[in-house]
């Protein structure tokens, strides 16, 4: 078994292009997809609904959470309602506060208690995913996503924290911790090794996939041949200088 089958952790793909998204179904390592109005935006997307519906209709059959995109609650809270009921594996995506920074917490309570499957998004800390867990107790299924990435942005360690959350929500059996914005293929092991339950990946980190387990030396070597090979068909040349006069006698 390989590094990548033995892991535990479940990686959802993160990305809003159609074509990717429809790649990587094919690929049983990706559990489930992910994706928000930033990644929508820089796909091109114009069309929210469009968009959604072509994807629960291509990937029936994975979880996928769309976030809503209103700043007002109450809006907030209508958009959630309209994109759960697209589909039975939707989950949607909340923000933990508004423009404001005003608690989503009371919206996100009265949605788990509808019986919407939830996804909690764009927290960084563990009071956030402490009162947002709490608000989710008498729901389904859903997650709480935790921004490592930004969080190690910061200069922060984000292992411990995402430790710390494992620990906490193994109170509510029924939400799962999603390791947000990761930076390099290394975080899916570290998730894995605190038991996170889900790690978004982009496509762009996922292309790197390949690489785990490669022979370091081999790596190293082909590396050294990159440089070169770049070098070379660069046209990069050095012309040799005029030698430096050696001047004659003792200097000191």
């Amino acid at each position: 078994m390989s590094q990548l089958e033995s892991l535990k952790v479940k990686i959802f793909a993160d990305g809003a292009n159609l074509a990717d998204m429809l790649e990587l179904y094919k690929n049983p390592l990706i559990k489930g997809f992910t994706t928000n109005p930033t990644l929508m935006k820089k796909a091109g997307i114009t069309d929210y609904m469009e968009f959604a519906r072509t994807v629960l209709t291509v990937i029936p059959d994975r979880p996928i959470s769309f976030e809503v995109f209103a700043d007002d609650f109450d809006e907030m809270e209508w958009q959630a309602m309209e994109i759960a009921s697209w589909g039975g594996q939707v989950n949607v995506k909340i923000p933990v506060t508004n423009t404001r920074g005003q608690s989503s917490a009371n919206v996100v309570r009265r949605l788990a208690q509808a019986g919407v499957r939830l996804n909690v998004t764009a927290m960084t800390t563990l009071e956030q995913v402490r009162d947002i867990a709490e608000c989710l107790r008498d729901g389904p299924m859903s997650y709480v996503s935790v921004f490592a990435g930004r969080v190690a942005d910061t200069g922060c360690d984000p292992v411990p924290i995402m430790a710390d959350a494992v620990r906490f929500l193994s109170k509510y059996p029924q939400v799962e911790l999603i390791w947000a914005s990761p930076r390099e293929l290394l975080n899916i092991f570290q998730a894995d090794a605190i038991g996170c339950h889900v790690i978004t990946v982009t496509n762009d980190l996922l292309k790197k996939l390949p690489l785990v387990g490669r022979d370091l030396d081999e790596y190293s070597l082909d590396t050294v041949k990159m440089f070169f090979n770049d070098a070379q068909s660069a046209g990069f040349r050095l012309i040799q200088s005029k030698p430096l006069p050696v001047e004659s006698g003792n200097q000191y």
